[in-house]
This record gives structure tokens, C-alpha cells and sequence, in this order.
């Protein structure tokens, strides 16, 4: 079995980074995804994906320092999908990619003097969920 997903488009919002109970830093954030589709004969239509992001411990840190709302990105990682209750009761359900690279795509910003980094993060979201005692916050 194989799940990998890559993706490339700007932020929507600048990245959320929170922390576990026991310390782990997690970073939650959207992409825009441009689709391009043909509508008929007449030509070709444009619609907007909006992806769910989500990152762990260090990229989790280097997500919510470096990256800001309209910041073209790529995302390479994994498709996850996960149930949860809502505030009023019902179950909802939620897919995401759990992200393992990032890289900033664009010019360099002048401010930081920093490449844009590409950033590799090896453990799984399963493996840091069991680390932190099986809680998967927000």
C-alpha cells in the first residue's frame, strides 16, 4: 500500500501552531489548489481546492515561524482521515495531509537571509500521537 500526496499552492492563512499537553508542537494551516477543468466546448474553468495541512514538532515550529497567509508553498506527505464530535454532538469527519517536507517556493524574502529550507520530518503523525498518549489536539 502507498499513500503519498504532493501539493502546491499558497496559504490561506497564516500556519495555527499549537502545542500537546505533553509538549509537541503541532502547526495547522490551508492551501489553495487551482484546478483547472474543461466545462464544455466554450473552454476551460478554473476552481480552488482548499487542503488541510497539518504539521508536526520541529517542521510544526519551522511552519509557524516561516510560513504567512498567501505564501506559495510545496507540501509533500501523507493523506489522513480522521473522525471526531462536534461541538453539537455529531460525528464529523476530516482529511488532511499530514506533512513530512515543506519547502517555500517564490523569491527569498531580504528580512531572514535564509534559503528557503526544505524540510524533512521523519516521524509519523501516528507515531507522535502515540507519543503523546494518543490525544491529537484541535
Amino acid at each position: 500500500m502507498y499513500n503519498k500526496a504532493f501539493i502546491i499552492g499558497n496559504l490561506t492563512r497564516d500556519p495555527e501552531l499549537r502545542y500537546t499537553s505533553s509538549g509537541i508542537p503541532i502547526a495547522r494551516f490551508a492551501v489553495a489548489v487551482n484546478r483547472v477543468f474543461k466545462k464544455d466546448e466554450s473552454g476551460s474553468n478554473q476552481d480552488v481546492d482548499f487542503i488541510n495541512v497539518v504539521a508536526w514538532r520541529r517542521l510544526a515550529e519551522i511552519c509557524g515561524e516561516f510560513l504567512k497567509k498567501g505564501m506559495p508553498v510545496a507540501i509533500e506527505g501523507r493523506l489522513q482521515v480522521r473522525s471526531f464530535k462536534g461541538k453539537d454532538g455529531t460525528t464529523k469527519t476530516m482529511t488532511e495531509i499530514v506533512a513530512e517536507n515543506m519547502q517555500m517556493l517564490g523569491r527569498k524574502l531580504p528580512v531572514s537571509g535564509h534559503d528557503s529550507p526544505v524540510v524533512n520530518h521523519e516521524a509519523s503523525g501516528q507515531d507522535i500521537a502515540d507519543q503523546a498518549g494518543g490525544e491529537v489536539p484541535f
